[in-house]
């Protein structure tokens, strides 16, 4: 049984917590820090009987995190404990009730906004007790006394606190995007779902133009990079337990182009070989009833998302007659309704993008209620915003559609996500979304150019289960400060650094130079073209600003694995076979991995810009080394061409770097994908390499004329560019 909070641990509560802040994410609603007790012989979990099944699956999960952490699950009464109650047992409304102030009156039921999902943590004497209305809010609880055990083994505390929390948001996900290139595997996308539900969202959405499998409609499908019916129900079930709703988003008006590629689907695109479905054709809705009626049955959640974003080939083919003489919104709207109407036997609310409708306020208002009622209207913009995001939002609100708001990590064409904007749209879209009353936030990702890679997200992710739970806006510091001890477990708070410099590397390309920001672009632009010398000019004055931030990052990172060597068995130590006083791991390495990676990217940017100048440079004084008439200034001629091609030359060093990014490249992207779409981006590393090689066969042949005849090709001739000055 749980006893009352002892006047012992009321005294170390004024000191536990001055030299160690809490680092949780999302931050409660109210946190009030206590003891910190050591674990060194493991932590207890009770379950008061008859311990609900989803409630035990909690605490199973719970121990299985533990254990993890080589945190044992032990029956020692000495141990500190965790003990889970339902509110709807006396244990469990004591607990709530001496989680209020002194004096507070007597409660029968929980408060309806924490009836849901909300949750009660409360010191006790020997570790903390818990409460909730429903298995959701048991699981969350669990989830925030995960993020109170810091350390690793017998090294482990325990930090208690008395927690009042509950979210803001009635839903909270991410959509997923499933068809620019990358597609998750199975094993990731649960990977998804247990990250998502770990930081207290509580939605997943996969977004599909053509990579979900239909059986009405087989052909857009890619083998090999498509969802089975059988991968989707895997996931749907294993989804539920972690109190995750699978939500599919199937595009049912644009971004169609891999559908309408196919003869078959011609007479039903509004432009041939487009993007778009052309309303007014049968077929289409036809169309999208199989699709839609074979996923309702695979993804069994209260919604499903008819996309119908970015229709711009609309009014240009089929429909250019009713465009013109209606009207985009009005023709936009229509199919609208025609789809809501074709699905409405599969009951089921309709999630839409709200960018096209939001152009015709007085159509929207003189939509019909039913209409109304069975669609959630969801805003998206992915910049940050002075003016706020009340635009995007009122055309809605004002015409009685439910919101959600829809902001982006900016990942996408990106060697590494932008944060600075990312973490920023976030914040403020999310904000203002609540101070509006939409009900959902469905934070996006994007792979636009088939490149991005899946371990980078995590950053933005976490941010937008903080966003979309706390109350208010979310702050970004408090963010900055807590997600490597949360997430990967390192107090040090280097890799908190490694990805503020990052930030920093964006910040200088974006604004200060002025070339984009870190985009895949960038990374993969010949300094020898005419863009690249274009960029150089806007690049020299902060590659090496670029390259430290960059290398900075890489040596916080390393400094950061030096400090967990990781459990390390006593064979190790022979002949001693002493085991180490503190082994400790990092958690989530495959992301550490990817920023690593992204670290040496940004590198190689500033770096190839340096290198061709000084090839440039150094092919320029060959040349005049050449020409003059002392021998000892000609010596000088094979020791300039070296340094531009030898072991150490400046060619390989570019080359080599290219080569070795690929290879770091497709073992991160193996990890989170399926082969699926990886050959197009490691045939750009080949491609870039074999320039290179080919950079250095005609440097190899002026070095032979310059043996054997003691002349130099210009520099036009060696494909060397001239130097900048």
């Amino acid at each position: 049984m749980r006893t009352c909070f002892t006047a012992v641990l009321l005294a170390l509560a004024s000191t536990a917590f001055a030299q160690s802040p809490l680092h949780l994410i999302p931050m409660p609603r109210s946190v009030k820090p206590a003891a910190t007790l050591p674990l060194p012989a493991g932590i207890r979990v009770d379950c008061q009987q008859p311990c609900d099944p989803e409630d035990a699956f909690a605490v199973a999960d719970f121990k299985a995190a533990m254990s993890e952490r080589q945190i044992p699950d032990t029956d020692s009464p000495s141990a500190p404990h965790i003990f889970v109650a339902r509110f709807s047992t006396p244990l469990g409304r004591q607990t709530y009730q001496d989680s209020l102030p002194a004096g507070a009156a007597k409660v029968t039921a929980m408060p309806s906004d924490m009836s849901a999902e909300g949750y009660v943590i409360l010191p006790d004497q020997d570790g903390l007790a818990l409460t909730a209305n429903t298995s959701a809010g048991i699981f969350y609880a669990l989830q925030t006394v995960k993020q109170l055990v810091e350390g690793y083994g017998a090294n482990a505390v325990l930090h208690t606190a008395t927690v009042r929390d509950w979210p803001a948001m009635q839903y909270r996900g991410i959509s997923d995007d499933l068809s620019r290139g990358p597609i998750d595997t199975l094993e990731f996308q649960k990977k998804l779902v247990r990250t998502l539900a770990a930081y207290k969202d509580n939605l997943y959405s996969p977004y599909f133009e053509n990579t979900q499998q239909y059986a009405s409609n087989p052909l857009p499908a890619p083998p090999g990079g498509s969802i089975s019916a059988a991968d989707a129900q895997q996931l749907v079930a294993y989804a539920a337990q972690y109190h995750v709703m699978v939500v599919p988003e199937q595009e049912a008006f644009g971004h169609l182009h891999h559908d309408l590629i196919y003869e078959q689907y011609q007479s039903l695109a509004e432009t041939p070989h487009g993007a778009v479905l052309a309303p007014g054709q049968p077929g289409s809705l036809r169309m999208i009833s199989q699709m839609f009626t074979e996923l309702a049955k695979l993804y069994p959640s209260p919604f499903l998302h008819v996309g119908a974003d970015e229709t711009d080939d609309l009014g240009l083919g089929q429909t250019k007659a009713a465009v013109d003489a209606r009207g985009l919104g009005s023709v936009y709207l229509d199919f609208m309704q025609q789809i809501d109407t074709t699905l409405h036997p599969l009951h089921r609310r309709l999630l839409f993008w709200g960018d096209i409708a939001q152009d015709s306020p007085d159509l929207l208002k003189a939509m019909p209620s039913s209409f109304k009622q069975d669609t959630i209207a969801i805003a998206w913009d992915y910049d940050p915003s002075t003016n706020g995001f009340a635009k995007y939002l009122r055309p809605y609100t004002d015409s009685g559609f439910e919101t959600w708001v829809s902001p982006g990590i900016n990942n996408w064409s990106r060697v590494y996500p932008n944060y600075n904007l990312g973490l920023a749209n976030i914040q403020q879209f999310t904000r203002d979304g609540q101070q509006m009353g939409a009900t959902g936030q469905l934070n996006t990702i994007w792979y636009d150019d088939g490149e991005a890679l899946a371990s980078n997200n995590w950053y933005g992710i976490l941010f937008g289960c903080a966003a979309a739970w706390q109350q208010g806006e979310s702050s970004i510091p408090q963010f900055e400060q807590s997600y490597a001890q949360v997430f990967h477990g390192d107090a040090t708070g280097k890799l908190n650094q490694a990805q503020m410099e990052l930030m920093a590397a964006h910040t200088l390309l974006k604004a200060e130079a002025q070339v984009g920001d870190g985009s895949d672009g960038l990374f993969w632009v010949d300094p020898w073209s005419k863009d690249g010398q274009d960029f150089a000019v806007k690049l020299r004055p902060y590659v090496s600003a670029l390259r430290l931030h960059a290398e900075t990052a890489m040596t916080l990172i390393a400094q950061a694995r030096a400090a967990y060597p990781g459990p390390i068995t006593a064979t190790v130590y022979s002949p001693t076979n002493e085991l180490p006083s503190n082994p400790t791991t990092l958690r989530e390495t495959d992301a550490i991995d990817a920023l690593e990676l992204a670290a040496r990217r940004l590198d190689l940017i500033g770096l190839k810009f340096q290198l061709s100048d000084e090839i440039a440079e150094g092919y320029a004084r060959a040349q005049n080394d050449a020409r003059a008439p002392d021998k000892k200034t000609r010596l000088m001629v094979s020791r300039e061409l070296e340094d531009i091609n030898s072991v150490d030359g400046r060619i390989q060093d570019i080359k080599d770097s290219y080569s070795l990014l690929r290879d770091l490249y497709s073992q991160s992207w193996l990890r989170t994908n399926r082969p699926y779409a990886l050959r197009p981006v490691l045939e750009h590393y080949d491609y870039t390499i074999g320039i290179w090689l080919a950079r250095m066969d005609k440097v190899k042949s002026a070095q032979r004329q310059w043996s054997n005849t003691r002349t130099l090709p210009s520099a036009a001739e060696a494909g060397v560019p001239l130097p900048a000055n």
